[in-house]
């Protein structure tokens, strides 16, 4: 049964920082891609970033390049994503999903909000 745990989500003000964690379980891990999406409100949901499944490459959307920090640890089969210098429209529910060849999970989610 694949299960994910997310945490780390809040209220955080500009310029702030927050420290999600996606704890996954039910698959193996170490051989899964994982990747940052968010949803805003009336958005589109979009990639934030994504490592690969050794951490040996990342990826980042241009808007959070330099802020932002993905990497995992195989052996707690656990994803993170480190949020610095937040600003306001970074509030979103934030998602991490896992992917191999054709295969994709995705975590339920969890709520970030950026305000003053």
């Amino acid at each position: 049964q694949v299960q994910f745990v997310e945490s780390g989500g809040g209220l955080v003000q500009p310029g702030g920082s927050l420290n999600l964690s996606c704890a996954v379980s039910g698959f193996f891990f170490s051989s899964y891609a994982m990747s940052w999406y968010r949803q805003a409100p009336g958005k589109e949901r979009e990639l934030v970033a994504s490592i690969t499944s050794a951490g040996d490459n990342r990826n980042y959307a241009d808007s959070v390049k330099g802020r932002f920090t993905i990497s995992r640890d195989n052996a707690k089969n656990t994803v993170y994503l480190q949020m610095n210098s937040l600003k306001p429209e970074d509030t979103a529910v934030y998602y991490c999903k896992a992917d191999f060849r054709t295969r994709s999970y995705w975590g339920q989610g969890t709520q970030v909000t950026v305000s003053s």
